[in-house]
């Protein structure tokens, strides 16, 4: 029998009713304090139908916030701000992990404690800007983690995921992605370490190894999935030999007994790049449920379900600005146009206010 996005499927410990996956969506409209509040509930129950919803990328301790108004995790605010969250999706129906996120150099001090230079592997200013409270400015200057910091950093991870269980998640997501802290250890362009964190792939994929390995002791390696970005030159990252590198994480990862990898097919600062890396192959050395993510549409997804390419889609911009995208599919409906000018910050508007389909029976 061909499968579909509406074919049910199994992930981790659990049932779900479709294939889509709502993707991982940076807002910046968290209350004050880094807090969920009721409007983000609003938001993620909305567009509870999707198989699965994986929530915005969330700091797992305040050195890792690189833009304004990003959710935590680390305080008890935030957890109790996140249980609204988790309640009104599973009010819903729906199912939700969230996204454990250390932004590593990719900051500013006006984030940092104390205003102290951000943490990254390598003390390598990278190219970029981000948006503060005085509009947008230079990425700060990194420090190079000292070893003995590490075990630091990779509890904080634990912790985390600790914290978003007691908020009520399904699961975790450790981002691994987009230039992020543990992407700056895996690849050399960020990466210029000469400890056992830094040089062989080997040493390079250990933080990565260390945290995941962290988060699954906590919650359970069955609820938690990893993402990865191979091809992505986003925030001034990139390795001079990826396919080496990402098919030794996809192995490593596949040891693991993890509900899921999730890939970035794509080059997120150049799409149209051809890619460098075989996203089959990929997907063979893990071995594992595979969500795939980079610009697919219906068919696109339906087709690399159906051919196995991909097991789950990841669907970002349509889930903007469709909470309903499941339907919308289902019954080829025209979609929502997202307004971009609304995509970070703000109100209600280009949040929660986008338009479902009516007369539709439920």
């Amino acid at each position: 029998m061909s499968k579909d996005l509406f074919t049910p499927i199994e992930l981790g410990p659990y049932h779900l009713p479709n294939r889509f996956v709502m993707a991982p969506l940076t807002r910046s409209r968290a209350s004050d304090g880094n807090v969920p509040y009721a409007l983000n509930a609003l938001y993620y129950a909305q567009r509870a139908s999707a198989g699965l919803l994986i929530s915005e990328a969330t700091q797992v301790v305040p050195e890792g916030q690189g833009y304004i108004a990003t959710p935590g995790v680390h305080s008890d605010a935030q957890v109790a701000g996140w249980k609204l969250v988790t309640d009104a999706v599973h009010a819903a129906g729906g199912r939700i992990f969230l996204q454990l996120w250390h932004v590593g150099r990719i900051s500013h001090t006006d984030f940092q404690p104390d205003h102290a230079a951000p943490v990254a592997p390598s003390a390598i200013q990278p190219k970029g800007k981000t948006f503060t409270g005085s509009g947008f400015v230079d990425l700060s200057m990194p420090r190079a983690l000292e070893t003995g910091e590490i075990a630091g950093v990779v509890a904080g991870y634990r912790t985390g995921a600790k914290h978003a269980i007691a908020a009520g998640f399904d699961g975790v997501e450790v981002h691994a992605a987009n230039g992020y802290l543990i992407d700056q250890f895996l690849r050399d362009k960020a990466n210029r370490r000469s400890d056992q964190y830094g040089g062989s792939i080997e040493n390079r994929m250990r933080f990565m190894n260390e945290v995941v390995d962290a988060v699954a002791a906590e919650v359970g390696a069955d609820k938690v999935g990893v993402r990865i970005s191979p091809d992505n030159t986003f925030n001034d990252i990139d390795d001079t030999d990826p396919v080496a590198l990402f098919t030794a994480v996809a192995t490593a990862l596949s040891h693991r007994g993890l509900a899921y990898l999730h890939v970035i097919e794509g080059d997120m600062a150049a799409p149209s790049k051809p890619h460098r890396v075989d996203y089959v192959a990929l997907k063979a050395a893990f071995g594992g449920l595979y969500i795939a993510n980079f610009g697919y549409d219906k068919k696109r997804a339906n087709d690399a379900i159906a051919a196995g390419r991909a097991d789950m889609i990841a669907f970002g911009k349509p889930f903007i600005a469709n909470p309903d995208l499941v339907t919308r599919y289902l019954l080829d409906t025209p979609l929502n146009a997202p307004d971009d000018k609304t995509f970070y910050g703000g109100d209600s508007h280009g949040y929660t206010d986008y338009p479902v389909l009516s007369g539709v029976p439920a």
